[in-house]
């Protein structure tokens, strides 16, 4: 839930050639009328060591894509033959989140594509508008990268919002086909407490639309007990035919309790950090900075060629002022 940016008019042109240029699997008459393409950076980026320093590099090259990803001339190989779609978070953008896990999975020999979904019309920021089309948006990405790759399937990872909308993707868009793994970082995967805001919000309704003009209306969607997250768990948290692992934190300052996060079903596969170094207490606005966890999701992803992660310490709060300035940058 971070990031601040400022997709101008040449970025959007781009958008459109791109999608002009290939043929997708979702023609524009089966979306609904507000559907908007999502925007996809091609400018590479630089790795960044946190959120602060992503954002401040993107404040003066707004169209960027981390390092190695959004390569539309990559080709899966025999080793790695699904590419890697990574979805970002809330009030965020496609290298706020990935400036370091991008470069890390593209070097690795991934297929490494991401894409900035949920702004409205000439948006600083993005994963802060509805929720279904978001979903929609990460569909058409989908097949875009099934079409120009030729693979057959895709990986998607979705780091907190990003979580939800490619779970609603695979499990009610018919997406499950089209995928092979799914992995959800931090991901509030039955809804967000949002600092216990949500309990008192309940109590008093009156409450909600002031939430969503403080937030936007995705954060509001991902509240525990919304219609979007009911809509999203009927009928169960996994479809059959693709793999599901959470990567979750105890200490996690939006989702609690913790265990929220986990999923249940056939395919589901729930990690939670402290349980494997109980000394990292990085929560959930680290989490795609941390060392540790960019080696759990290498080792999810590729685990064929597993590593042993580097555990160290980690001071709980890590990474929450950095999120906050680069929100604000």
């Amino acid at each position: 839930m971070q990031g601040n940016r400022s997709p101008r008019g040449s970025r959007a042109v781009a958008a459109a050639a791109l999608a002009g240029a290939l043929t997708f699997g979702a023609s524009a008459s089966a979306q609904p009328p507000e559907y908007r393409l999502p925007l996809v950076p091609t400018e590479q980026g630089p790795r960044q060591s946190d959120h602060f320093g992503a954002s401040r590099y993107q404040k003066t090259h707004p169209y960027v894509t981390p390092l190695g990803t959004n390569d539309f001339t990559c080709r899966p190989t025999t080793d790695k033959p699904r590419p890697v779609i990574l979805a970002h978070g809330t009030d965020a953008s496609s290298y706020s989140d990935w400036s370091m896990i991008g470069p890390q999975l593209a070097e690795a020999g991934f297929c490494v594509f991401t894409l900035d979904y949920g702004g409205k019309p000439g948006a600083v920021t993005f994963g802060t508008q509805d929720l279904w089309l978001s979903s929609r948006q990460i569909g058409e990405f989908v097949d875009r990268v099934l079409t120009v790759t030729g693979a057959r399937r895709v990986d998607l990872v979705g780091f907190s919002q990003g979580a939800v909308v490619t779970r609603y993707y695979v499990n009610k868009l018919g997406g499950a086909s089209k995928v092979g793994k799914w992995v959800g970082l931090a991901s509030p995967s039955h809804g967000g407490s949002m600092y216990g805001l949500v309990p008192l919000a309940d109590a008093l309704p009156a409450l909600w639309p002031v939430y969503q003009d403080l937030t936007s209306l995705a954060v509001v969607q991902q509240a525990q007990g919304s219609r979007f997250m009911r809509e999203l768990d009927a009928g169960g948290d996994t479809v059959p035919g693709v793999d599901y692992t959470t990567i979750g934190s105890r200490v996690d300052e939006m989702i609690q309790p913790f265990t929220t996060m986990a999923l249940r079903g056939r395919g589901a596969h729930n990690l939670v950090l402290q349980d494997l170094c109980p000394i990292d207490l990085t929560g959930h606005f680290h989490m795609v900075y941390d060392p540790y966890v960019q080696q759990l999701l290498h080792n999810v992803l590729d685990p064929g060629h597993p590593r042993r992660p580097d555990c160290r310490f980690v001071p709980l709060g890590t990474g929450i002022p950095e999120a906050i300035l680069g929100a604000h940058s």
